[in-house]
């Protein structure tokens, strides 16, 4: 089994915030491989199902992003999935709006998602698709841009981003890392 987890904020007041990015792909996942992401467990919504061969686990934590980790980790223990079968799809302030980055490991980056996980399962080891969601405004601090909404255009760019990132995602299932690599990073819309 796979685990997918998308990271954001739960809630209406978060809904469509560039920091719930990785639920955006997570929903698109969902809809395109129809895999209701509706049952709440492990402190969060998960959905099982099939991409390709794979059997999955699409998971959105509900900790809150700073928590994140605490979920993903109680579902790969309760499965006994290792980290290198854990894909985390989150948001990404350092890339401009649409643009993917997949990366087999790696440091937080700033991000308090992804650093919490790294926490929780004490290993930088696990991939992640990173999703361009604009670089910060200087008149504007961190907090406030990331929890900011999408005008109508950057929505647009956001959904396209989500559906681009869940392709990935399949793509490392079924074709491998460097498939997704090649083919995903460092793209926005075409």
């Amino acid at each position: 089994m796979y685990i997918i987890a998308g990271l954001g904020n739960p809630g209406p007041k978060y809904a469509d915030t560039r920091h719930n990015a990785g639920f955006a792909a997570i929903d698109c996942l969902s809809e395109m491989y129809l895999i209701p992401v509706r049952e709440r467990k492990f402190r969060g919504l998960v959905g099982q199902g099939f991409i390709g061969q794979e059997k999955v686990l699409l998971l959105k934590p509900l900790t809150y992003m700073n928590l994140s980790g605490e979920s993903i980790r109680a579902a790969m223990e309760y499965y006994d999935v290792p980290e290198e079968r854990l894909i985390v799809l989150c948001d990404d302030i350092n890339l401009d709006l649409g643009v993917l980055r997949i990366r087999k490991s790696g440091s937080a980056g700033g991000h308090n998602g992804l650093k919490n996980i790294i926490f929780q399962l004490a290993t930088q080891d696990f991939k992640r698709i990173r999703i361009g969601v604009g670089k910060q405004p200087e008149e504007m601090d961190r907090i406030s841009y990331v929890l900011s909404h999408f005008d109508s255009e950057e929505k647009a760019r956001l959904l396209d981003a989500g559906k681009r990132a869940a392709e990935a995602a399949a793509m490392i299932l079924g074709e491998g890392l460097e498939a997704a690599m090649n083919r995903y990073n460092g793209k926005g819309s075409e």
